[in-house]
């Protein structure tokens, strides 16, 4: 990656606090996606996740994407518009 990250902190189901890098984001359909990676370095894990947080609650919300066809569409969008990461 050529720039700096921002990195953030995600309360899990189970209370465990898991933290990613912000990668890059997109709003695809009226719905927010963003692109998580658990390392700067090198080969690095990556999730995309959907924003399914209501306008009324005070904290974002994130589910992985899990979907087939809205994760191959979602990564292709992601992959367009980072030409130095392979998504895939």
């Amino acid at each position: 990656m050529n720039q700096k990250s921002e990195k953030i902190a995600f309360v899990l189901d189970n209370g465990e606090v898991a933290e990613f890098y912000v990668v890059e984001q997109t709003r695809i359909g009226g719905a927010d996606y963003i692109l998580v990676t658990d390392s700067e370095e090198g080969d690095a894990d990556a999730l995309i996740l959907k924003d399914v947080s209501a306008e009324t609650d005070s904290e974002g919300i994130y589910e992985i994407v899990e979907n087939d066809d809205e994760l191959t569409a979602v990564s292709g969008v992601f992959a367009d518009m980072m030409d130095d990461i392979d998504l895939i």
